[in-house]
C-alpha cells in the first residue's frame, strides 16, 4: 500500500509538472496568479515563467535611450554587447584566473595616464573602480593618509581633517566626508562666481587641510571649474603661509572629454598641484555602468598603507579597492573602446555630443521662457532656468513632468548653496542621442510649454520635487 500511494504520489507529481511545461506561459502558476513579493516561493518555477515575470516588470522601467537626466552610458555597439556576453562572468580581483583580464587593466589605466599627461607613467599608479564615486573615496582618503602622515611625523594632531570644495559636488563627496570623518570647508557658489574658481580661497585653508577638489564638468551644469586658476591661487597661499596643499580633480564626465575636444585645456597632470584624478569609464569613456578609473601622479601620491595584500585566490594579490569582487566585463570593454575609436574616434563622437547639446541650448534659448546658464560647449550637458517674472502659472517641475509622459527625462532641480533659490533643468546629451531624436525633443518641449502658457490657473505645488540624477 506504501509503494502505491508513492508511485501514485510520484505520476501526480509528474503530470503537475507536464501540466505546467504544456500551459501557455501566461497561464502558468506565477502568471496566471502571482508569486509572493518578499518571500522566496516554497516550489521552484519554469526558467522561462521566472525569466517572463522578471522581464515584464523590468518592461515598465522608463527608456534609457530618452533618459536625458543620467550621464551614464546607455548604447554600445554590436560587438561590444557580444564581448560583454561573453565575459560578465570575470571577477576583476581574481587576476591568478584571469592574468589576460588584469594585464588589460593594466593597459587601460596607463593609457589613461599617459592621456591625462602624467609625467612618467612607469612611476605613476591607478586602478579601475566601481564608477567614479568609488574613485573619488580612494583620492580623498589618499589626501588623507598623506595629511595624518605628516601631522604624525611632526607630533601634531590628527582629529580635525578638512577638505575644499564646491557647494555644487556630486552627492559622493559628501559619502566621503562623512564616511571618512573630513570636515567639509564648502565654498559657495553665486552669480558672481558660478563656479569655484579660487575666489577667497584663503579664507577655507589652514594647516589641516588635507586637500582641494576641483571638478571638471560640474554636475549641475556642465560647466569646468578652473583647476589651472585653482592651482595658482594655491601657490598664492603657500608663498604667503607655507601651507602646500594638493588637489584631487573629479573628472567624472570631463575627463574624458577634454582631452579630445579642448587639448590645450592645462587641467590634468599637467599642472603640477594635481596629485590624482579620477572619471567614470561609464559616462563619457562610453562603457556600460560599473567602471570607473583613478589615476596618481606617482607611488609617492598613493600611501602605500592603502594597498592590501592577500593570498588565498592562489596567488599574492595586491588589491587597491573600496570592493573586492567586482566585474572585469566593463574593463575589457574600455579596452576595446580604445582599439575601436582611438584618438579620432572618441574625438568625433565627443564633438558630436557637443554639437547636438549646442544645437539644443540654443534652439531653448530661442524659445522666450528660458535663460540659459550653460550651453554644451564644455562637456555635452547644460542647464537653463525660467526667466523671472516669466509666469506664475507653471515651473520647470511642471514641464519636466509634462515632458515625462511623452517618454522624455529631462529633470529639474533647485541649484547649490549659495543659488539654492534657483531652479534649473539640464539635458545630458550622450552617445546614441542623434540629431533627428533632439529634434523630436524640442518639438515635444515646444509643444508643452504651448500647453502650459495656456493654463488659466497655477498647477499644483503640492508634491513638487527633484528630478534631479546624477
Amino acid at each position: 500500500m506504501t509503494n502505491s500511494r508513492k508511485h501514485t504520489n510520484a505520476r501526480a507529481t509528474t503530470n503537475t509538472t507536464e501540466n505546467i511545461v504544456l500551459n501557455p506561459v501566461f497561464a502558468r502558476p506565477g502568471e496566471a496568479t502571482e508569486f509572493p513579493k518578499f518571500t522566496i516561493p516554497d516550489s521552484m518555477s519554469l526558467p522561462e515563467t521566472a525569466y517572463q515575470i522578471v522581464h515584464d516588470e523590468a518592461m515598465l522601467d522608463g527608456n534609457a535611450r530618452l533618459n536625458l537626466a543620467t550621464f551614464v552610458s546607455t548604447w554600445m555597439d554590436d560587438e561590444a554587447r557580444r564581448l560583454y556576453s561573453e565575459t560578465y562572468d570575470k571577477n576583476m580581483i581574481d587576476k591568478d584566473e584571469y592574468p589576460a583580464t588584469a594585464a588589460i587593466e593594466d593597459r587601460c589605466w596607463r593609457t589613461i595616464a599617459d592621456l591625462w599627461h602624467v609625467p612618467d607613467v612607469d612611476s605613476s599608479i591607478g586602478t579601475s573602480t566601481i564608477g567614479s564615486s568609488e574613485a573619488a573615496m580612494l583620492g580623498g582618503l589618499a589626501l588623507k593618509r598623506h595629511w595624518q602622515h605628516r601631522r604624525k611625523a611632526e607630533n601634531k594632531p590628527i582629529d580635525k581633517p578638512n577638505l575644499v570644495l564646491s557647494t555644487a559636488v556630486q552627492v559622493c563627496w559628501e559619502k566621503f566626508l562623512n564616511y571618512f570623518e573630513v570636515e567639509p570647508r564648502w565654498v559657495p557658489v553665486s552669480e558672481e562666481h558660478f563656479v569655484f574658481d579660487g575666489h577667497d580661497l584663503e579664507k577655507y585653508v589652514d594647516e589641516n587641510t588635507i586637500g582641494v577638489i576641483a571638478i571638471l564638468g560640474v554636475t549641475y551644469n556642465g560647466l569646468y571649474e578652473p583647476v589651472k586658476q585653482i592651482s595658482e591661487k594655491l601657490d598664492e597661499i603657500q608663498a604667503s603661509t607655507g601651507l602646500d596643499v594638493k588637489i584631487h580633480v573629479d573628472g567624472a564626465s570631463g575627463a574624458m572629454v577634454a582631452p579630445f575636444c579642448q587639448p590645450e585645456l592645462e587641467w590634468d597632470f599637467r599642472v603640477p598641484r594635481v596629485v590624482s584624478i579620477n572619471t567614470s569609464g561609464h559616462k563619457y569613456g562610453l562603457v556600460y555602468p560599473g567602471l570607473g578609473w583613478i589615476i596618481w601622479r606617482d607611488t609617492e601620491a598613493l600611501p602605500e598603507s592603502m594597498v592590501f595584500h592577500c593570498s588565498y585566490l592562489g596567488g599574492d594579490m595586491p588589491t587597491l579597492a573600496l570592493n573586492f569582487s567586482r566585474p572585469g566585463a566593463q574593463v575589457l570593454l574600455q579596452y576595446y573602446n580604445f582599439l575601436r575609436l582611438g584618438r579620432e574616434g572618441y574625438r568625433a563622437i565627443q564633438q558630436g555630443s557637443i554639437d547636438v547639446a549646442l544645437y539644443l541650448s540654443h534652439a531653448i534659448a530661442g524659445m522666450g521662457p528660458f535663460d540659459l546658464v550653460s550651453h554644451g560647449d564644455t562637456i555635452p550637458v547644460f542647464a537653463w532656468k525660467l526667466k523671472e517674472r516669466y509666469t506664475d502659472k507653471w515651473s520647470l517641475y511642471d514641464l519636466s513632468d509634462r515632458l515625462r509622459l511623452k517618454g522624455w527625462l529631462v529633470p529639474a532641480y533647485p541649484m547649490a548653496d549659495g543659488l539654492a533659490h534657483w531652479t534649473l533643468q539640464r539635458i545630458v546629451v550622450r552617445a546614441g542621442l542623434s540629431h533627428d531624436l533632439a529634434a523630436a525633443l524640442l518639438a515635444d518641449i515646444e509643444s508643452e510649454v504651448a500647453f502650459l502658457d495656456k493654463l488659466e490657473t497655477a498647477m499644483p505645488r503640492e508634491g513638487t520635487g527633484s528630478h534631479f540624477h546624477h
